[in-house]
């Protein structure tokens, strides 16, 4: 019998759901896409990619077509990790952006080559055992036929639209009637269906070297930016070795660098080194020295991770037993620090995740970065282009600096955990730019060592380092320990979760030793957890 607690729960409407199949996402139209292909025989890939294809229709506030991916698969003996994100135009160096303090956030000059279909194609090639036009099917129709926009994700419509409404193509895709759509209206994207529809019937190959991809480019240089057809015929996605960090007992795997996972596994190996299980979930001494730790891990993540081919050193470095036991060591038990990198000597959206009852499970994330993105949008297509260019820095000393053909610093990252024997615990993630690596080290901790159960998990209160000893919490933690947090020196700040959406959202399939799944999503977006 599994040892999960059942019994802990927080502030919520929703519970775990339990079978031997499971979907879970942030909106319920696109869990219910991934549904269907299991229904259809299909498995826990192909459940994954008419997932991610769904939800570039039905939630655009936070992916697209012209997103990045990343994915963590287990295919039943052993893990994969797929790194989809694209690389800066060639064209593309520091030289270009003279004069900017930071770069930029929006507009083409923010558009990297988008990686999603690859993940897409990809991934179906190497394990899916359904043609991709059927894993297409339920989002060509959400986008021909329409579908109601749900509460969260028209809130958030109205907040792009604001902002990036001027940029090139975004009114005419995203507010065709002179204004974003309203809550629980149909939303239609007639373009977006044709420019699915041509995805899976070429394989991705329309996309990176067709007829969309042409568009692409010919709306860039009427716009004069970079992005040329080389950029995009050159790219591919890699399949790559994860990082892996023992844990409680099992193991928490990670992509490596350029995404920031390896934060969480530094903050799990300080936490480990000081018996963090020693003291009660949500205590004042469990939040400080949590707190500390990804403060640690964090500051660390800002110096050293870039593009894994241009790293100063092999990021396993800085998850060395003794660079690890040199930072834990740093963490004052009674005080908040205000932490600096360290030197490791020679020897850094959307989310989703599918399990199905032959034992495969995947991890999978996709975003357009900061919501729509860059907010260009091109002309008949519906292909909305990432602002992940905003990730390179500019600073001439920094392993991170812009540069062409180089994949920016990013922040979206799937994760996965296995037991004590190197099988399946848990799928798992937690969108929402720097809040990913501290969602992922707050969910290990709690479903890993403390065995809470996933939704209540997702459901307890959050926590998000911000700088220096300045931390944010949900309004609904305990006051009490709130104060002894201060008296420590934490610099707290209190934020509604339903306001301003910066706690993330999670997603969770833990398998029971039992042989089923269970499966949880975040209460604080519009997703849902399917199972059967």
């Amino acid at each position: 019998m599994s040892d999960i607690n059942f019994n802990v729960s927080y502030a919520s409407h929703r519970v775990p759901m339990m079978g031997r199949h499971a979907v879970a996402t942030s909106q319920p139209l696109a869990a219910q896409a991934g549904i269907r292909m299991l229904q259809q025989g299909g498995n826990a890939v192909d459940a994954a990619i008419a997932t991610a294809m769904a939800l570039t229709v039905v939630e655009p506030t936070g992916n697209g077509i012209g997103s990045d991916a990343f994915a963590i698969v287990w295919d039943g003996r052993e893990l994969h990790g797929l790194n989809a994100s694209g690389r800066a135009p060639a064209a593309w160096n520091p030289q270009r952006f003279a004069g900017h303090h930071a770069m930029p956030e929006t507009g083409w000059e923010s558009v990297t080559v988008p990686g999603a279909v690859s993940a897409w194609v990809t991934l179906a090639q190497r394990f899916g055992t359904l043609p991709l036009t059927t894993l297409a099917q339920p989002a060509i129709d959400y986008a021909r036929h329409g579908f109601p926009v749900s509460p969260l994700i028209g809130q958030l419509w109205q907040r792009g639209y604001d902002k990036l409404r001027h940029q090139p193509g975004f009114s005419d895709c995203f507010a065709p009637q002179g204004r974003p759509p309203h809550i629980g209206e149909l939303y239609r994207n007639p373009a977006q269906a044709r420019t699915l529809q041509q995805i899976a019937d070429t394989q991705g190959e329309s996309f990176y070297r067709g007829e969309l991809a042409q568009k692409m480019v010919a709306f860039a240089q009427q716009h004069g930016a970079a992005l040329s057809l080389d950029d995009l015929n050159m790219h591919r996605a890699d399949w790559v070795k994860l990082l892996s960090r023992p844990f409680a007992g099992g193991s928490v795997q990670e992509l490596p660098p350029n995404g920031q996972g390896i934060a969480t596994l530094i903050a799990l190996g300080i936490l480990e080194a000081w018996d963090i299980g020693r003291y009660a979930p949500d205590s004042p001494q469990w939040l400080h020295l949590s707190i500390e730790a990804m403060k640690l891990a964090l500051v660390d993540l800002e110096r050293y991770v870039t593009d894994e081919d241009h790293l100063e050193f092999p990021a396993d470095r800085l998850l060395s037993a003794d660079y690890i036991r040199q930072r834990a060591a740093l963490i004052d038990p009674a005080q908040a620090g205000d932490f600096r990198f360290g030197t490791p000597q020679q020897s850094g959206t959307v989310y989703l995740s599918t399990a199905d009852a032959s034992g495969m499970m995947v991890s999978f994330i996709q975003s357009n970065y900061m919501g729509f993105g860059s907010g260009v949008v091109v002309p008949d297509t519906g292909i909305s282009l990432q602002n992940r260019g905003a990730g390179f820095s500019l600073d001439p000393d920094h392993p991170n600096r812009v540069a062409g053909g180089k994949r920016p610093f990013h922040t979206i990252i799937p994760a996965f955990a296995l037991d004590g024997q190197g099988q399946p615990l848990m799928s798992f993630g937690v969108m929402g730019g720097p809040m990913q690596a501290q969602g992922h080290l707050q969910l290990a901790l709690r479903i890993m060592l403390h065995r809470q159960n996933p939704q209540a998990a997702i459901d307890a209160p959050r926590w998000r380092v911000v700088q220096g000893r300045e931390v944010v919490f949900e309004a609904t933690i305990d006051r009490n320990t709130l104060s002894t947090l201060r008296r420590m020196g934490h610099h707290v700040v209190l934020e509604d979760p339903l306001s301003n959406y910066n706690f993330g959202g999670a997603q969770a399939i833990l398998r029971d030793p039992q042989g089923f799944y269970i499966a949880a999503t975040e209460s604080r977006k519009d997703g849902q957890a399917l199972v059967f």
